[in-house]
């Protein structure tokens, strides 16, 4: 690589550094609050929120670096410009495509990593964080069960301890499930226990009675069971979702470009929406290049000034907002029909388009201008 493109690749990795360090500090710290009220208001300890912000760094990153990227060249272009360094560089005969060799390596750099994150990392931290979750799911105690007061775990149930002894035993329980109207049942109990089983948390309730509601249009039918011991599955109280499917982004790529029987009855996916997935972490990488062709190729139309280049700086963050716009229009689009995966790459090609016309617009006033100063040579001589 020439000295020249190893300086302003370097000039560009060192504001790349800076960016993606400020701003993925200010993104995670956005996150690591909300986890930690989350967390904290369930009874979790400090090291419980400190791994679950952890787990959600590579997303994160995977999200901040190619808006750094985009960042680092607006800015280091800005700079060199403001410094007469690219005026130098364009007088010494380097057209805007030669100048954009070494942007288009930084901006295939941080394509690297931001390819490394969503096809390994990010999955890796994605399936940890819901075997993580799980685990904490099933820690009822800490979740909901507390005692003098009424407890409403999910929507139509309603949990009442009035006591919780030393060794755990729930003393006084009251249990009323009424989210099928029609079947309203209700559970006491002088004592419970939470015992924990390879298929979930269960609730042993000693010395108690059932008393189930049950409604039949106009006719209203109440039966009453009286029971020394009774097994309660609190799965249903943990979530509404108690036969919950594994997330399809825990996968690898390759498993959900393959997707067989297995996947698809573990995620409850079609193989549509596993090609989508697989297919919007293949497209992602390319958001980089593209941030940092923008930033670039934008700032360099307007050449040298005394005032700057703000409005070229305007122009570029409205580039970007609408290349992001059209991925977002397309990922709503694939949520709705995954059969239309292939609008996923819509976006990098028409950012790709724009850079393009943006250089080849840098590139024309020169050509310009120099047909501007043969005239009058050819004038004279006639």
């Amino acid at each position: 690589m020439p000295r020249i493109d190893r300086y302003i690749l370097s000039q560009f990795l060192t504001l790349f550094g800076f960016f993606a360090l400020v701003l993925v500090s200010v993104y995670w710290i956005n996150r690591a609050v909300s986890l930690f009220e989350q967390l904290i208001s369930d009874g979790q300890t400090a090291l419980v929120v400190l791994e679950f912000t952890a787990l959600t760094l590579p997303l994160v990153i995977s999200v901040v670096l190619p808006i750094a990227a985009f960042a680092a060249s607006a800015y280091g272009t800005n700079r060199l410009s403001s410094e007469s360094e690219l005026v130098a560089m364009q007088a010494a005969g380097m057209s805007p495509w030669r100048l954009a060799r070494p942007v288009l390596v930084f901006g295939l750099l941080v394509a690297v990593m931001v390819a490394m994150l969503v096809h390994s990392l990010v999955p890796l931290a994605r399936a940890r964080l819901a075997d993580r979750q799980a685990e904490i799911a099933q820690n009822v105690t800490a979740q909901f069960l507390r005692a003098g007061s009424f407890q409403y775990p999910v929507r139509g149930v309603t949990l009442y301890i009035r006591e919780i002894a030393d060794d755990g035993r729930l003393m006084d329980f009251f249990l009323e499930d009424g989210r099928d109207p029609n079947d309203q049942i209700t559970y006491t109990a002088t004592e419970a226990l939470v015992v924990r089983t390879e298929a979930g948390p269960r609730l042993v309730l000693m010395q108690g009675m059932v008393q189930a509601l049950r409604r039949t249009g106009e006719r209203q039918s109440l039966s009453v069971t009286r029971f020394s011991e009774l097994a309660y599955d609190l799965a249903t109280l943990i979530s509404t979702e108690s036969s919950r499917k594994r997330d399809l982004r825990t996968y690898s790529t390759l498993e959900l470009m393959r997707a067989d029987a297995a996947l698809l009855e573990a995620t409850g996916a079609t193989s549509d929406k596993a090609r989508a997935e697989a297919h919007e972490r293949l497209a992602k990488p390319f958001q980089a290049p593209i941030a940092a062709m923008l930033g670039f190729a934008t700032l360099l139309i307007g050449g040298y000034s005394r005032f700057g280049v703000w409005r070229q700086v305007i122009w570029a963050v409205v580039a970007l907002i609408a290349v992001q716009f059209l991925a977002t229009a397309a990922e709503s689009q694939v949520a709705r029909d995954a059969g239309r995966w292939p609008l996923i790459y819509v976006s990098p090609l028409v950012g790709a388009l724009i850079s393009l016309f943006l250089l080849w617009l840098a590139a024309k006033p020169r050509r310009l201008r120099d047909k501007g100063r043969t005239a009058p040579v050819t004038e004279a001589a006639a």
